[in-house]
């Protein structure tokens, strides 16, 4: 199975694969609601808008597994991200990232690009992976890396 051929539920319930994304460059974040890193929503959303047009998206996938810091349904996580970020970048149902009911995308983002010391555990919301064109994982970056810190390697890859 490659990248492509995974499957995920939207925010709004339509069924998409990743590779409906195939030819853009990705970054992809677990995202929640109420997490110090939330803010960076902004810089998400920033960094969408500025590159789009040059085949760059970003896709969010609320998790609660971090504190339990994204407890709302779908519809609770979009209208937040609405109302407070402007979200327009695609967004996705509530997934779990790790333990036995991690979702088959994180599972492989994981194994493509381990963190620290090789842990394949995501440690925390805001953890973004970086996928080239072609569906290959180039970097993983920690919660604290910002979006704007990431801007010139999503640049690089455009």
């Amino acid at each position: 199975m490659t990248l492509f051929d995974i499957e995920a539920k939207t925010i709004d319930g339509a069924t998409k694969t990743i590779g409906d994304y195939a030819g853009k460059v990705m970054l992809i974040v677990n995202v929640a609601s109420r997490c110090g890193f939330t803010p960076q929503y902004a810089g998400l959303e920033t960094l969408y808008r500025k590159f789009a047009d040059r085949d760059f998206t970003v896709l969010g996938f609320p998790c609660n597994q971090f504190g339990a810091q994204e407890p709302g349904s779908e519809k609770d996580i979009a209208s937040f991200c609405s109302a407070n970020y402007g979200v327009s970048f695609p967004m996705f149902a509530k997934i779990d990232v790790n333990g036995e009911n991690a979702h088959p995308l994180y599972r492989l983002l994981k194994r493509e690009a381990p963190g620290m010391l090789g842990s394949e555990a995501i440690k925390w919301n805001f953890t973004k992976f970086l996928v080239d064109r072609e569906g290959h994982v180039v970097k993983r970056y920690a919660p604290t890396d910002t979006p704007e810190e990431i801007a010139k390697d999503v640049e690089a890859l455009l």
